[in-house]
């Protein structure tokens, strides 16, 4: 919606508000036409349930303004004596419509001095959950998200498993587009695995001043701007999503508007010069190791290695054992002689050999595939059972699978890309049949033009053109599991509007995440600690845990206190 479409919109409410409740107002000793004034109409209305002034502002805070209604429409008809729990279903189910009744229909009176303290038990709960959930969805959706990260593409910088902190109020909070949609849940209901949201209407984009902006080496939250899935890492048929209910993204901001990039051999370049990673940053490349007496697994293991596969072959299989083996997630190729069983690094399940007696053996080859920080193969290098670690790259020149802007003109991949142009909001660009593909989706998609082309010509809008004004600022964000991330080099920009927050502290840390709750280990070392900063992260647990004990004794005494005098 646009702003003249808001704005019959907010007109068509305030009609529906002064028709419904004119004579409530009266009787409450105000003036008809109080019931028809925009925003002056609310602080009347605030009066006459003898609710706080301050409660308009939350009927103007997007998805906030969906948790009051309810509650105004509520106290409105029992300020006028209508207390009983058929009546305040009745409202809450008819979206209010049932206070023209009362308004019309009813000769009621209007409580001046009615008591606002629930008059049961039940009633002071409900009345806390409301606050409680106004309150949270406040802090949720303008200040800090929980989030939790639930792939590898920035191992090992953030682990899959990391429960973080995610602050709105950096880069400031971008209000919802998305105007009715359920409260502090992204785009799909629990449990009922339904859409949250209602496409429609839909908010211009606005966000709220912030103390910085995104930078190169952040890590940034954002919505997917390729996003079309209706439940993330679930395969369904494609959907068109608002911006603001798309699936959240993890990753660093490695060039912002403005800014050519380039990648070089896996590196990346900014103007013509090495981007330096914070210090915090743990970069991983795929890397062949070499070893005439085979590389093992524990060998890899201790150097703290866990990207990698393992091969066992059995000497037999009955159809128990590959049942068990399969229901554990485990690859069994039991038509191979002998069997084979493929596993990710942390190998077999020793319970699970034990439980079914399975006979196995580890193949370990001469040559394997590792995904490896710096520090990882300094240690494998300089160790004697090693021959060699070589760096897998694709060449130069040679265009790689799914790699933007998907076009022939451009053979590019993930390790040898660009140079590209990452646009900023009014700076212009040239435009010609062989530009057009990295730019295409901007102009069309994220700033809303049609773009059509005949022989040479490319017309926006149905105007010819040769160049084009960018109306936002991109941004190109990449994984620093760099050979296993699905990044910009996939989808290209992140516009502005897509942009969500910044990760600020890891609150838990989990490893065995993906494998079930039963499965979870705390890592201690990485629980309280902050996602931002100079050196190895520091973990603030046990300073945590001391001020709670401290609280926890001063509150004992206090009370004791207390009940001596």
């Amino acid at each position: 919606m646009n702003v003249t479409q808001w704005l019959l919109f907010i007109l068509v409410i305030q009609v529906i508000h002064f028709l419904g409740t004119w004579k409530l107002y009266q009787k409450a000793g105000k003036q008809a036409w109080e019931a028809a004034v925009p925003i002056y109409n609310a602080i009347v209305l605030m009066q006459i349930i003898r609710r706080p002034k301050w409660w308009v502002i939350l009927l103007f805070i997007p998805i906030i303004n969906l948790l009051m209604f309810p509650v105004l429409w509520v106290e409105t008809i029992r300020s006028f004596g209508r207390n009983s729990f058929f009546e305040t279903w009745m409202v809450i189910l008819t979206c209010g419509a049932y206070i023209y009744y009362v308004n019309y229909s009813l000769d009621v009176e209007y409580l001046k001095d009615r008591s606002l303290h629930p008059k049961s038990g039940l009633g002071e709960w409900i009345s806390s959950i409301v606050f409680a959930i106004v309150a949270a969805t406040l802090v949720h959706t303008y200040f800090i998200q929980p989030y939790v990260i639930p792939t590898g593409s920035l191992e090992r910088t953030l682990r899959i498993g990391d429960l973080l902190f995610v602050s709105k109020f950096h880069y400031g909070a971008r209000t919802p587009m998305t105007t009715i949609a359920a409260p502090m849940v992204h785009d799909t209901l629990p449990v009922l695995g339904i859409r949250s949201y209602l496409n429609k209407p839909q908010l211009p984009y606005f966000r709220l001043p912030g103390f910085t902006k995104v930078d190169r080496n952040d890590i940034v939250v954002f919505s997917w701007p390729a996003d079309t899935v209706r439940v993330f890492f679930k395969k369904e048929k494609g959907v068109t999503k608002p911006i603001d209910k798309k699936s959240n993204y993890v990753k660093r901001c490695v060039g912002i508007p403005g800014d050519s990039l380039a990648v070089i051999d896996g590196h990346v370049f900014i103007n013509g010069k090495q981007l330096v990673l914070s210090d915090r940053a743990k970069p991983q490349f795929d890397y062949k190791a070499y070893s005439q007496k085979g590389v093992s697994s524990r060998l890899l293991l201790e150097a703290g290695v866990t990207e990698f596969n393992r091969t066992y072959v059995a000497q037999s299989l009955s159809p128990q054992q590959t049942n068990a083996l399969r229901v554990k997630g485990y690859a069994v190729y039991d038509q191979n002689n002998p069997p084979v069983i493929l596993t990710d690094s942390k190998g077999i399940d020793t319970d699970l050999i034990r439980s079914f007696r399975l006979s196995l053996r580890e193949i370990t080859d001469r040559e394997r595939q590792v995904t490896l920080t710096d520090d990882m193969v300094r240690i494998l290098r300089n160790n004697t059972q090693i021959d060699s670690v070589v760096k897998m790259l694709e060449p130069q020149g040679e265009g790689g699978y799914n790699i933007f802007p998907q076009s022939a003109d451009y053979t590019w991949n993930n390790d040898n890309f660009g140079p590209i142009y990452i646009p900023k909001k009014g700076s212009s660009v040239s435009l010609n049949l062989k530009v057009l593909p990295l730019y295409k989706k901007i102009i069309r998609d994220y700033e809303g033009n049609t773009i059509s082309v005949s022989g040479n010509q490319i017309r926006i809008n149905d105007v010819v053109t040769d160049s084009y004004t960018f109306k936002q600022d991109y941004y190109w964000m990449m994984g620093d599991n760099r050979d296993h991330s699905e990044d910009s080099r996939t989808w290209g920009y992140v516009p502005e509007n897509h942009v969500v927050g910044t990760p600020i502290f890891i609150w838990l840390s989990f490893d065995n995440f993906n494998d079930g709750i039963s499965n979870w280990k705390p890592r201690w070392d990485r629980i309280f600690t902050t996602v931002n900063g100079k050196g190895e992260p520091r973990s603030y647990f046990r300073y945590f845990l001391m001020a709670l004990a401290a609280w926890f004794v001063l509150d004992f005494f206090w009370k004791r206190r207390k009940k001596r005098k």
